[in-house]
């Protein structure tokens, strides 16, 4: 039992242990892009491009909530009321008023 658990041991000793040159290179690895932190170098020639394309982006999804909220609020309810004239030629084509009376109000709505 004693072995088993000390051959265990030397393995995971062994798998660590292997790691460690790599992560000692990947920490002294000097930086490809000259100077400073790599992404500082997001502003190169395509990084104005992704910036335009993520307002864009971002404009189109703020336009279509606002489209989308607008279009589910006048859902259901009812069309704009109709003008008085409208409801006048209604009245008179109803035969509720006649011709002097509708010639009458149309003045006073029109003039």
């Amino acid at each position: 039992m004693k072995s088993l658990r000390s051959k265990a041991a030397a393995l995971t000793l062994g798998i660590f242990g292997m790691g460690i040159p790599v992560w000692a290179w990947a920490q002294e690895r000097p930086y490809e892009y000259g100077w400073g932190h790599p992404m500082w170098g997001a502003w190169g020639p395509w990084g104005i491009g992704m910036m335009l394309m993520m307002l864009v982006f971002w404009g189109l999804i703020i336009v279509g909530l606002v489209l989308g909220i607008r279009w589910l609020v006048t859902q259901g309810k009812e069309p704009r009321a109709d003008s008085p004239l409208d409801i006048l030629k209604r009245r008179y084509a109803r035969g509720e008023i006649d011709r002097d009376e509708f010639e009458a109000k149309k003045r006073d709505l029109l003039g």
